[in-house]
């Protein structure tokens, strides 16, 4: 049966440096995927590109490519990435320059087209509501502040890139599940309508879209990684009939196992039974796990349905400024102290902000009272505010210094006034995909581009019936017992967690270390016990989803971010410590 390799070598913009390099020396590969975005980084680039039209794209890019791509022509690993950010043409032209300096020839691949933001007005006329899809909110109450605005397409258009055998493969916005599925395709020519091959495709890209997350990064028990040295990035051994095992090169750092792995599953999962992508609504909850051998996981009997209808624009909007700064209060009694200087602080600005915040780092500013901690040796006080008066928050920044000499002893100055930014906040919208299409650009050394707009992508009816979506338990209401501090033992000793975010929800992934454990959680931890320990935090509704294939539960907690994204005055701006908060609660088990 044929067999194709897939790994992965970057999870984010700002990933392990030498990432691709150790993916491409350790041994070959069929393909390689890099992801660099997320919804803030659009905005970012648009205004490089603003400023020189050459840029726009993830630079970071070129010089991780550089030493590795007389290897990976050699080796015919092909490199697919949405490195293109918004100017994905102006990276494929600095590759090309790249390659002509080192005296090779090389032919890449553009998908192109996301970008909507001089469109949306047309678009709106055509029928576009671009009402937020997690909040309601009328688009008209943004639409003059929108600096990006980027469609999630899937995998198809860059299958059609893979049609003219290039090299690399450029885009701008694709899924970061889509530019690791589009090689599956390509190779076995699946059917746009075989959901369960797809979505075992996009539950394999999902597995290594974050790099090292899959690999032992970010592992519940640490431990038992011997080395975090020269760190091996996931591969994954995709076969025809969508069967695959997940693991990485030999002789490198890390560890894959099915916990591993099924750390990763539930990373930013949402419901289920009905993960949305472009492509395919895959169901995790069907996926089987099995342990083949050492650093050696396959996954098989994955499920899929028919995609929606719509795509996902993401676009992002001029929503204020922010400042934050901070001072570092020593012992003893450093709790009480910082406590004492945030009192001072606040009554000394005397200015009513939008937002403000105050974390005790040092002590327990991811966790607020789920630390469990009652004094720390040292502590950062950190103070945020949030508005839309710039002017309010220069005043906030000056006032910061002036804590030094004006309260109690033992403070330490952390690089005086801190300066005030500007906010841009994230709204996620939908778009029918009858009203736009992608276009693929074709550039070799040499040769003039070849563009061609796509015409036939797909676009999903969601037809299949409902049975398969998972009707979760959901809390909404305020609680006011708390449980942080019952007695028993850690809920550690029988899971593993890992915690993500989408916007201003967590999601948080309990997976039990045994039947016996996952019979427990699933009678004693509910959303209302998570609703409570996390009120503090929590200002929304709390879901849960059972996920028994995992033996894991599943858990959104809206409004837990303080907005999240670039909005956020909280240190912890994507809730990846949350998990770890959960595990460290007491249970009578």
């Amino acid at each position: 049966m044929k067999k194709i390799s897939i790994g992965n070598a970057g999870g984010y913009w700002g990933d392990d440096p030498q990432a691709l390099k150790r993916q491409i020396l350790g041994g070959r590969l069929d393909y390689i995927s890099m992801d660099f975005l997320a919804e803030v980084t659009m905005s970012i680039m648009q205004k490089q590109r603003s400023n020189d039209p050459t840029l726009g794209y993830a630079r970071d890019f070129l010089p991780m490519i550089e030493p590795v791509l007389k290897k990976a022509l050699e080796q015919k690993t092909k490199i697919i990435t949405n490195a293109g950010g918004v100017n994905p043409l102006a990276c494929a032209e600095a590759l090309l320059k790249l390659a002509e300096k080192q005296g090779l020839k090389l032919k890449v691949s553009v998908v192109y087209g996301d970008d909507v933001l001089p469109d949306i007005p047309g678009l709106q006329k055509s029928g576009a509501a671009f009402a937020n899809m997690e909040t309601g909110q009328k688009f008209a109450d943004v639409c003059t502040k929108i600096e990006a605005a980027n469609v999630y397409f899937g995998a198809l258009p860059v299958v059609e890139a893979l049609k003219d055998n290039p090299d690399i493969v450029i885009t701008g916005r694709v899924t970061d599940t889509g530019i690791t599925l589009a090689a599956m395709i390509h190779e076995f020519q699946w059917e746009l309508d075989d959901w369960d091959k797809l979505a075992s495709g996009i539950i394999a890209g999902h597995i290594i879209e974050c790099g090292a997350q899959a690999t032992g990064g970010n592992f519940t028990d640490w431990k038992k990684i011997k080395s975090f040295a020269n760190m091996g990035y996931p591969i994954i051994e995709m076969q025809e009939d969508g069967v695959f095992t997940v693991t990485k090169h030999p002789f490198t750092g890390g560890l894959v196992s099915v916990d591993t792995v099924r750390e990763q599953l539930v990373y930013e999962m949402g419901n289920p039974t009905a993960y949305l992508t472009p492509d395919v609504v895959a169901d995790f909850s069907s996926a089987e796990l099995k342990a083949e051998g050492e650093n050696r996981v396959r996954v098989f009997n994955v499920k899929g349905y028919e995609p929606t209808p719509f795509y996902k624009v993401s676009m992002a909007y001029t929503d204020g400024y922010k400042c934050i700064g901070a001072i570092a209060i020593s012992g003893p009694e450093a709790r009480a102290k910082a406590e004492c200087f945030a009192q001072i602080f606040w009554d000394r600005v005397g200015i009513d902000f939008l937002s403000t915040h105050t974390e005790y780092f040092g002590w327990n500013a991811c966790h607020q009272s789920l630390g469990l901690a009652s004094e720390g040796n040292e502590i950062i006080l950190r103070l945020g505010a949030r508005d839309l008066d710039e002017k309010k928050l220069k005043i906030f920044s000056k006032l910061i210094p002036s804590l030094i000499l004006g309260g109690p002893p033992g403070v330490c100055v952390l690089g005086g006034a801190p300066k005030v930014s500007e906010v841009v906040s994230y709204w996620p919208a939908l778009m029918d995909k009858k009203l736009v299409n992608p276009s693929v650009a074709m550039l070799a050394s040499g040769q003039t581009k070849i563009h061609r707009k796509l015409t036939h992508i797909v676009s999903g009816q969601f037809k299949s019936k409902e049975a398969h979506i998972q009707v979760a338990e959901k809390i909404t209401q305020d609680l006011s017992t708390c449980l942080a501090n019952r007695i028993g033992k850690p809920l550690s000793e029988i899971c593993l967690g890992r915690s993500g975010d989408k916007g201003d929800t967590s999601n948080i992934g309990i997976l039990a270390r045994s039947d016996d454990a996952y019979a427990y959680i699933k009678k004693n931890l509910t959303a209302e016990v998570v609703k409570n320990l996390f009120q503090e935090i929590c200002h929304g509704a709390v879901t849960r989803y059972e996920i028994d294939n995992l033996k894991a539960l599943n858990f959104l907690l809206d409004n837990s971010l303080g907005g999240g994204g670039t909005v956020t005055l909280r240190a912890d701006a994507q809730g990846k410590t949350y998990a770890q908060a959960l595990l460290r609660q007491k249970f009578d088990f």
